[in-house]
């Protein structure tokens, strides 16, 4: 292996969590069982922080500030939208969209921000709810409307808007339906991706079983696969007849030959790096929390000595080998299903 890939440039991808804390309880999400997940001080990215970090990827182009919180419960979320975007850097994020008011709706069209991605997993109020514990669709639709409204009267088509569905086997069936009302709200695409990982690993820390179980019951698997072929093909031409862009997961694992470069298996630890709130660095989004695995504390360290970091290089070597990480081979990503 070369130098190169063990010590590529800093990244043009970052994806910064604002937020270790939620106001929801989703079944997929491990926030739930995390430590500062639900209770505590705010899990807040300081400022101070945010511009510090920003500061050490002087070629960064893209900037996701989404993690396993809800963004958009941080008092100066949009501040730091608006930050990035006046450095000519790409912002998008994901919102749950229970929080947003008017002024927050404003603030998503004018705050430079580029791509707003948005959580709904069923057209269904009653299945939307069994999954976001704690949310209502009616409530949500109506924020969402607020921000297409706001947008619209700004006369431009930003930000982007795209509905973002977890598929599982109880959200499954629903698809065809979650795709006409993405049409009849006007969003710019719907994204369906498969639940992220298995959380398989041996390592994986005991408060996070119950996650193991859900996906264990949750998780499309070989028996589901044709009908589940049957409904992406009612869900494509339902789309297709409504104009709205479609995108829908593989369902089928992709095989690693031995000789397949690591880039090649998942470009995550060459191309970008997640930040959690208080400045962790982890391989990638899919791995959700730092103590399932962590690279180094960017805040602390620096940007650059944790990305040259020996962490950081075993983790490339191995994902390159023919034993990558534990927590790489029970990933969506990794696997090629997401």
């Amino acid at each position: 292996m070369d130098e190169q890939s063990i010590r590529p440039p800093l990244p043009r991808f970052v994806q910064i969590e604002p937020v270790g804390q939620c106001n929801l309880r989703c079944r997929m999400c491990p926030v739930q069982f995390r430590a500062d997940g639900q209770a505590g001080p705010p899990a807040f990215m300081a400022e101070d922080t945010f511009r510090a970090l920003l500061d050490q990827f002087p070629a960064l182009a893209e900037l996701h500030l989404q993690g396993l919180g809800e963004p958009l419960m941080h008092p100066r979320f949009f501040d730091m939208v608006s930050l990035a975007a006046a450095r000519g850097i790409r912002v998008s994020t994901n919102t749950n969209m229970t929080v947003m008011t008017d002024e927050q709706a404003q603030r998503c069209v004018h705050s430079g921000l580029d791509t707003l991605h948005v959580s709904i997993d069923s057209a269904d109020p009653r299945a939307y709810a069994w999954v976001r514990v704690g949310a209502r669709l009616p409530l949500v639709l109506r924020n969402l409307r607020r921000v297409l409204a706001a947008r619209t009267a700004a006369g431009g088509r930003q930000p982007r808007i795209v509905l973002i569905a977890v598929l599982m086997r109880s959200t499954l069936d629903g698809l065809p339906a979650l795709a006409r009302l993405a049409a009849e709200l006007g969003v710019d695409s719907l994204a369906v991706q498969q639940l992220c990982h298995d959380f398989s690993e041996d390592t994986l820390p005991e408060r996070y079983l119950p996650m193991r179980a859900f996906i264990d019951a949750e998780l499309l698997g070989n028996t589901d696969r044709a009908h589940a072929e049957a409904v992406f093909d009612a869900t494509r031409a339902t789309a297709a007849a409504l104009g709205l862009a479609l995108r829908l997961p593989r369902l089928a694992p992709r095989p690693h030959a031995p000789q397949v470069p690591g880039p090649a298996r998942c470009d995550w630890p060459w191309r970008g790096t997640y930040i959690s709130y208080d400045g962790k660095a982890m391989p990638c989004c899919m791995v959700a929390t730092p103590d399932r695995i962590s690279m180094g504390d960017m805040a602390r360290q620096g940007v650059a000595a944790v990305w040259a970091g020996e962490r950081y290089a075993d983790f490339r070597a191995r994902l390159s080998s023919s034993e990558p990480p534990q927590v790489c081979a029970g990933c969506a990503i990794y696997r090629g299903t997401f």
